[in-house]
């Protein structure tokens, strides 16, 4: 589960890390009178951000340096009415409907740090560099000596030493140091409690010298939070920053009826039994010269009513121009799928080619009951095995051989 900017850096405040102050606003009139108390308080730069689950802000034009009230009021109405589009939206963008207004502060220096999972090394891991306030992905692949990784220990997480050894290899001098290893040691914390999967500052910055700081200060001016899904009973809390505005309503209603269930952006719908099985159907589509609309899997233990729905969800999708049914049946009998895809059939009706491959448990009449039906699902053909299946579908969606 991903949450927004204004909820992780709550996180990081109330872990001890140091923030600038800000607050969430949900129209213009609230970001003018929240920038009216910033600028009223003796600030003379505020930033405005849009809270999107997507990155790619600052180049689309949705993050603000701004240094009045109107100069907020005017970025505020922009993103509030126009479509944030980054390489990570795709081309329709993301709607805005949130914005962080929050202190500005004048930096001197910009630093990557994040934890995740390394699953190459089986452990949690803390990632960072000295070049910070890009993306890390370009780092590592233009320069990779730039990323330092430190594995934490699997009971006494990270530690201390640990801490201050890439504290000093990032650069960090005199007071410095110790406010970089506090907010490593308090984030480090901060993951292994929330059972997050990622948590990143993106930059951590070092505010330039000032008299009350001789150092500079060491704040989080971005943040971004991700957790378990399946560690989110343990979390209440956590659990009530979910916001289904910015997912997709397909995917939600999938996992309303214990479907998995992603979008893709092919045009060949696939329902599938068994997460091994469905990435080998999505790969043999692609072999042939297709491209899957969807992953989704209905499980071994799906209902005929969670069946239709997963149908349901995938011909609701106007991409889709074929379908591809691959049932192994062991505790999901054969029989099972095609009596929901005969009610599929009367309920939501196949304008587009259907291919259905079934092979395991009741298969003899599971395919009884679909030839009985043939009449009314004109558009299904059957496959004797898996490549044939993915040969069909291809062919009735036009991929040229």
């Amino acid at each position: 589960m991903k949450i927004h900017e204004y909820q992780a850096r709550q996180l990081l405040a109330d872990a001890g890390v140091p923030v600038p102050s800000g607050a969430m606003v949900e129209s213009v009139d609230a970001a003018v009178a929240e920038a009216k108390k910033i600028f009223d308080g003796g600030a003379t730069l505020a930033v405005i951000k849009a809270q999107v689950h997507a990155g790619g802000r600052g180049k689309a034009g949705f993050v603000k340096l701004v240094k009045s009230v109107d100069e907020a009021k005017k970025a505020a109405e922009f993103m509030l009415t126009n479509r944030m589009v980054s390489p990570q939206t795709g081309a329709e963008g993301l709607a805005v409907r949130r914005l962080l207004i929050a202190d500005g502060v004048d930096i001197d220096r910009e630093f990557y740090l994040a934890i995740t999972v390394d699953r190459a090394r089986n452990t949690n891991t803390m990632i960072a560099s000295a070049e910070g306030g890009v993306e890390i992905e370009t780092v590592a692949e233009e320069n990779p000596d730039a990323i330092i990784k430190t594995p934490l220990h699997p009971e006494r997480g990270l530690e201390p030493y640990a801490a201050r050894a890439v504290a000093f290899k990032l650069g960090f001098e005199g007071k410095q140091v110790g406010q970089a290893v506090a907010i490593m040691m308090r984030l480090a914390k901060l993951f292994t409690e929330t059972d997050a999967s990622l948590v990143e500052i993106n930059p951590l910055i070092v505010t330039p010298p000032s008299e009350g700081h001789p150092n500079g200060r060491v704040l989080a001016i971005d943040a971004k939070f991700n957790f378990d899904d399946n560690a989110l009973f343990r979390h209440k809390a956590i659990a009530a920053l979910f916001d289904p505005s910015e997912e997709n309503p397909s995917e939600l209603r999938a996992k309303e009826h214990e479907l998995s269930y992603v979008d893709l952006d092919g045009n060949i719908g696939c329902l599938v039994n068994g997460a091994g099985l469905a990435m080998s159907t999505m790969d043999i589509i692609k072999l042939h010269g297709g491209e899957p609309a969807n992953f989704l899997d209905v499980g071994g233990s799906a209902t005929e009513e969670a069946v239709r729905e997963a149908f349901d969800i995938i011909l609701a999708d106007d991409r889709v121009q074929g379908v591809l049914v691959n049932i192994f049946g062991g505790i999901m009998q054969c029989d099972k799928i095609a009596r929901a895809i005969v009610a599929a059939a009367k309920e939501v009706g196949f304008s587009v080619p259907l291919v259905v491959r079934l092979e395991g448990t009741n298969v003899g009449a599971a395919r009884t009951i679909l030839e009985e039906a043939r009449r009314d699902i004109p558009t299904m053909v059957t496959a004797t095995d898996l490549a044939d299946a993915a040969r069909k579908v291809c062919a009735a969606v036009a991929v040229p051989a």
